[in-house]
């Protein structure tokens, strides 16, 4: 489902559940450098963690790259091998992994999948904009079957995960405004605009990013891809 929304090039592997380990492919499976990072997690998160990896490493198949570990910098992103760039998320029954070669035409991905029903009691107030809320509201009178708060937040996280890897810095959720646009009611697209200084990418300074939300099977996807030579892809 997530390949829908990402730009030429890139790639990606998901799941709808969590992989048995009888089921695993050689290499598949946790890697020794991998093991730390899940060495006193209950099994759920174990279980959880192991999938997002083998997404990881069925997309690097994908690129014509060999297995490699998928470990973590201290705030928890992902580090990719060498030449790659990419992305996981993980929600309540889907995992996945989306990648591409690192050129000038994809320097950074970031991908979120969130679950399609409001978001608790609080969280948009922390999380939304003025402008944003006001956008939201006239959604949803067009189209009140949709959770538009939740594909704000996925919005937001997809531009974070694409945003970290530029800068090695956190993106606060009011640091970026974002508008929603719908294709038809279950796609569309997003835009991004920084509202603190972006880095610059060979030589072009970024000041938006642009991305691609879609409505399936129970579930927000959204997706980030920065473009070089144009900034950020549409």
């Amino acid at each position: 489902m997530i390949e829908e929304i990402l730009p030429p090039g890139a790639v990606a592997a998901e799941s709808l559940g969590d992989a048995p380990l009888g089921t695993l492919a050689p290499g598949e499976g946790l890697l020794p450098e991998e093991e730390p990072l899940v060495a006193h997690a209950v099994p759920a998160r174990r279980a959880e963690f192991t999938t997002v990896r083998v997404c990881a490493r069925r997309a690097l198949s994908r690129l014509g790259r060999p297995p490699a570990p998928v470990t973590a910098d201290g705030r928890g992103a992902p580090r990719w091998p060498a030449g790659v760039i990419g992305s996981l998320t993980h929600c309540t029954g889907y995992r996945a992994a989306a990648l591409a070669l690192d050129s000038p035409r994809l320097r950074s991905l970031g991908v979120d999948a969130e679950p399609h029903r409001p978001l608790p009691d609080g969280i948009l107030e922390t999380i939304a904009l003025p402008a944003e809320r006001r956008a939201l509201t006239a959604l949803s009178r067009r189209h009140p079957a949709h959770s538009w708060d939740r594909v704000l937040f996925s919005a937001k996280e997809s531009v974070f995960k694409a945003w970290y890897p530029l800068t090695g810095e956190q993106l606060a959720f009011e640091e970026a405004e974002l508008s929603l646009s719908p294709t038809d009611p279950r796609t569309g697209t997003f835009e991004a605009r920084l509202l603190r200084p972006g880095p610059t990418v060979d030589g072009h300074p970024l000041t938006t990013f642009t991305g691609r939300w879609l409505l399936r099977k129970g579930l927000v996807l959204t997706a980030v891809a920065v473009n070089a030579e144009q900034n950020a892809w549409q």
